[in-house]
Order: C-alpha cells, then sequence, then structure tokens
C-alpha cells in the first residue's frame, strides 16, 4: 500500500526557503561558532580601529613596546566578545522580534541563542570566561606596569556590562550611544595611549573624540532594522525614542560634527596629520544621502557598510597621519 505523505505546512515552506539564506539559516547546536559570532571580526573592527589610532599616536611620539601591545588587545578584544555574549541574554527578547526582512549582517543581534547555537547557560558561562580573560588582562597591565590604566578597565568592564544588564541596562534608557561614544572612542584610544607612554596629553583625547561619534552613528544607524523589535522589548534607545526621520537627522549630525572636529583639529595645528582621518568623509556623506532617503532594511544595510567603513578609515587615516606627520 502507498503511504500517503503530509503536505508541507505553510511553516515547513518558510524554514525550507529560509534555509536558501546564508542570512536567515537555522544552523544547529555549535559552540565555536556561537564564539566566533561573539567576537564578530567585522563587529571587533571598532575596537581594533580605535586600538590603531592609539597606537599610532603612542608611536609618533616613542617606540611601541609590543608585548604590552598585544596583551591590551588580547584584553579589549576579549572584554568585547563578553560584551556580545551578556548581550544576547539580557537582549533575548529583543532578538526574538527582529523579522526576516528586518534582519542585517550589523544588527539584530549575534543571535546565538535565538539560532540554536548555544544555550542560555553555555552563553552566560562564555561571557563569564571572556569578561575574566578581559579583567585578568587588564590587572597584569596595572600590576606590572602602569597602575593608573585600573581606571580605564574599570570603566569599560562597567559600560560592557551595563551596556545590556540590569538594573543599569543603559541601551534600554537611551544611553547607549553615549556608552559606545565614550568606550569605542576615547577610552580604548587613550587607554591603548596610556599603556604605551605612561601619560597622556590632551591632543590624544581630541583625536579620540571624532571616533566616538562616528561609532556611535554606526550604532545609531543599527537601530534602524531593529527599531520594531526594540520597542516591542521595551528597549528605548535614540531611534525608538526620537522617531525615523529625527534619528535620520541626528545621524547626519554626527557624522558632520565628527569630521568638523577633525577640520578644525588640523587648521588650528592642534594635532598635525588630523586632516588623514578626512579618508572617510565619502562614506559619510554616502550614508547620510542613503539614510535620509529611506529606512528600508534591504537599502539601509549598505550605508551601515559605509557608516562602518567611514569609522575604519578615519581611525587608520587619522592613525597614518600623526605618525607620518
Amino acid at each position: 500500500m502507498k503511504t500517503m505523505q503530509p503536505s508541507p505546512t505553510v511553516s515547513d515552506q518558510s524554514l525550507e526557503s529560509s534555509d536558501l539564506s546564508s542570512v536567515d539559516a537555522k544552523p544547529e547546536h555549535n559552540i565555536l561558532l556561537g564564539i566566533w559570532r561573539f567576537s564578530d571580526p567585522k563587529i571587533s573592527l571598532a575596537s581594533i580601529s580605535s586600538m590603531f589610532l592609539g597606537a599610532c599616536a603612542a608611536a609618533a611620539a616613542g617606540p611601541i613596546h609590543w608585548g604590552w601591545l598585544l596583551l591590551t588587545v588580547v584584553g579589549i578584544i576579549a572584554l568585547e566578545a563578553a560584551k556580545n555574549a551578556a548581550g544576547d541574554v539580557f537582549d533575548y527578547e529583543a532578538d526574538m522580534a527582529v523579522t526576516d526582512e528586518d534582519r542585517s549582517p550589523f544588527s539584530g543581534g549575534k543571535r546565538v541563542i535565538v539560532d540554536g547555537l548555544m544555550t542560555h547557560r553555555q552563553t552566560t558561562i562564555t561571557a563569564a570566561l571572556f569578561y575574566l580573560l578581559g579583567i585578568t588582562a587588564g590587572l597584569a597591565i596595572a600590576m606590572l606596569h602602569e597602575p593608573r590604566i585600573i581606571f580605564f578597565g574599570l570603566a569599560g568592564v562597567g559600560l560592557a556590562y551595563f551596556y545590556n544588564a540590569p538594573p543599569v541596562r543603559l541601551s534600554y534608557h537611551g544611553l547607549g550611544e553615549l556608552a559606545v561614544a565614550v568606550a569605542y572612542g576615547p577610552l580604548i584610544c587613550c587607554g591603548t595611549y596610556m599603556v604605551q607612554r605612561q601619560t597622556l596629553p590632551a591632543d590624544v583625547i581630541l583625536i579620540a573624540v571624532p571616533l566616538g561619534l562616528l561609532i556611535s552613528a554606526f550604532l545609531v544607524i543599527n537601530e534602524f532594522p531593529d527599531r520594531k523589535a526594540d520597542q516591542s522589548a521595551g528597549k528605548m534607545n535614540l531611534v525608538v525614542r526620537l522617531g525615523e526621520k529625527p534619528a535620520g537627522r541626528l545621524f547626519a549630525a554626527m557624522i558632520v560634527v565628527a569630521y568638523m572636529i577633525i577640520i578644525g583639529l588640523q587648521l588650528s595645528g592642534v594635532v598635525t596629520g588630523a586632516w588623514g582621518g578626512l579618508i572617510g568623509l565619502p562614506f559619510g556623506i554616502m550614508a547620510i544621502a542613503r539614510i535620509l532617503q529611506t529606512k528600508e532594511t534591504a537599502l539601509v544595510i549598505p550605508a551601515q557598510k559605509w557608516t562602518l567603513l567611514s569609522f575604519v578609515l578615519t581611525a587608520v587615516g587619522s592613525g597614518i597621519g600623526l605618525v607620518l606627520f
């Protein structure tokens, strides 16, 4: 007798179609892939770029101590991975609410728990281990080389953990953008410099401010695809609070002000070589034009990439400019 096969349901067909896309595919349990997502290179570019600028500023003032620089890199990358892992736990509801059409390579969370790569418990343990590694690296630098770096470390750990974690939950109260600006701008750049030179001149702080604005703008543009999901989960970031049009204008203003500061630093002679950071300006302009034109996720994705490129190129250009000029 011929066995009748059940016809596929609508949900079955949706799952089959989603398997055709690498973005929407649901991987099986895979701890290593989960860890890879938490240390995602395209996101780690933010901290790496800020460290690059700080290291270049230090190189312009004297020789680089490569061992301490390596320990700095390990510590900061570990803390970033820890923040991402903790965010997957605390932002689970918001990540679950992101629809397929609003998925983006740059937003929507790391989705390690949502995609079943790791359990809540495994993700929590992973976050704790990364925090332990980052804190250990920071303590080693503070105890063996530069004690004042402990203040940078405490600020970094605090901003990373309470970005999503209760009771503070900075990203849920419209303060996540400021936290990111401080962390990925002055904090990482100046911390990297201090480890090398054991001092912190004002011009290093000033050159780091545009980076803070640009990476915060990257966060803002990443919040557009997640706006509905964030709002449903009570994550009241600036895009949710302001609305799409005002947030788009804020995004544009942040990029414009960042490059105006670079130009001002160069023209005033406060930071010679700062003009190298203007290499990222064209990508910033492209991102502004796109976000002011449309908020549709598929069309915003290129603007997300351009904003990240604007940040990275500004850090690289400014850093090389400081070394050469």
